[in-house]
């Protein structure tokens, strides 16, 4: 059985207030030419369809589009909730879609019923475990301990009670942050009780696990990986290759499994040093059509530095200051005995940027803070 493992499509989500609706749906546009070309039998998606419980209605369109596209396929589907899904409206109709060969499994209530699928070899059960908030599961399923890994040690217990009565191959989706992977910065943290880490050893006797939650791929066994995002949400995966695994399952387990890179709608660039430096350095003519984030380390900090930065990069979307010296300047405390509020911000311009405010900026301050003030005709409650 040919599987293509993916997760985390997060549809909806925005990377710094650019829309990523479009790259979304080339990013479906190339799972199904992977489902075409490589012959895959069987498409599993671990956890995060959507970005968020409620989703916007164009990624609603943008997920039936998918689904209906792969009902289509050759391929059957298994696709279980992450921790940004609502479970209830992910799995609405879920009992009817399955007829379609798409099976979405987001109720805990299901955890140990597989789905089942044939080839060559015989049978393949394929359990997927929707993300597990362990407070929720924690009575009905009599927990011993509030975390991660007791909830999902009582969900393998299940599965592999399964496992032991079928005497099938098993193939597990699960979202959670198992040890041994790094995250990224665009996670949402899952952590119950400060604890989140799950052990590899829960997933011990599985032919494949396929895992969901963190955006960088991971292999932490031969049997057990993170495809990660099909894009990346975060300047921290600059350097990352997005895209989903193509694993072959023989008759005792895993063949092979390769990693198919997904298309990149536009790179991503951190980019450091003066802005004088940033904007004449031919070597930066590369990140040009990039999506940059831009450190300036400049001692004084240049006026209309985005603007100036965008004439060369115009898709500079973060924007930060660290002088080369790495020295904090001191800001000035705020004191009600003496000075006026004017004053005291000037003073702080003065000593985040490194030179005065001009005559314009001041006269601007002035009329923010006079703004800002109380109005003397208010009368006051006093003791409340």
């Amino acid at each position: 059985m040919r599987i293509l493992h993916t997760s985390d499509w997060h549809l909806g989500r925005s990377f710094h207030r650019e829309g990523m609706l479009t790259h979304q749906a080339a990013y479906v546009d190339h799972l199904l030419e992977v489902v075409a070309t490589e012959q895959v039998d069987l498409v599993v998606v671990a956890g995060d369809v959507y970005d968020r419980a409620l989703p916007h209605v164009d990624a609603v369109r943008l997920a039936d589009e998918a689904l209906a596209r792969l009902a289509a396929s050759r391929a059957k589907v298994v696709i279980t909730s992450g921790n940004h899904d609502s479970a209830q409206r992910l799995g609405f109709s879920s009992r009817l879609i399955d007829a379609a060969g798409v099976f979405i499994r987001t109720d805990a209530g299901t955890v140990g019923t597989p789905v089942l699928l044939e080839d060559e070899h015989g049978p393949v059960a394929v359990h997927g475990i929707p993300y597990l908030d362990p407070d929720a599961v924690r009575e009905p399923w009599g927990l011993a301990g509030r975390s991660h890994e007791a909830a999902l040690t009582e969900a393998m217990r299940r599965v592999c009670a399964d496992t032991a009565r079928r005497g099938a191959r098993t193939v597990v989706l699960a979202h959670a942050f198992v040890a041994g992977a790094r995250p990224s910065e665009s996670e949402r943290d899952i952590s119950v009780g400060g604890v989140s880490l799950v052990p590899t050893s829960v997933f011990d006797g599985v032919d494949y696990v396929a895992l969901g939650h963190l955006h960088g791929r991971h292999t932490l066994t031969e049997t057990v990986r993170y495809s990660g995002s099909p894009l990346a949400y975060s300047f921290s995966e600059a350097t990352q290759v997005k895209g989903s695994w193509l694993v072959d399952l023989g008759p005792r387990g895993v063949r092979s499994a390769a990693f198919v890179p997904a298309p990149v709608p536009r790179r991503l660039a951190r980019l450091r040093g003066t802005l004088a430096d940033l904007l004449a350095d031919p070597t930066h003519a590369a990140h040009e059509d990039a999506w940059v984030q831009a450190t300036l380390t400049d001692e004084v900090r240049p006026l209309q530095a985005m603007e100036r930065l965008r004439a060369r990069f115009p898709h500079t979307l973060v924007l930060g200051f660290e002088p080369a010296a790495g020295e904090q300047r001191a800001v000035p405390v705020a004191s009600p005995h003496g000075r006026s509020d004017h004053a005291i911000a000037l003073d702080f311009v003065e000593a985040v940027r490194g030179t005065p405010a001009s005559a314009a900026e001041a006269a601007l301050l002035r009329t923010a803070v006079d703004a800002c003030c109380e109005d003397p005709d208010v009368d006051v409650l006093v003791g409340r």
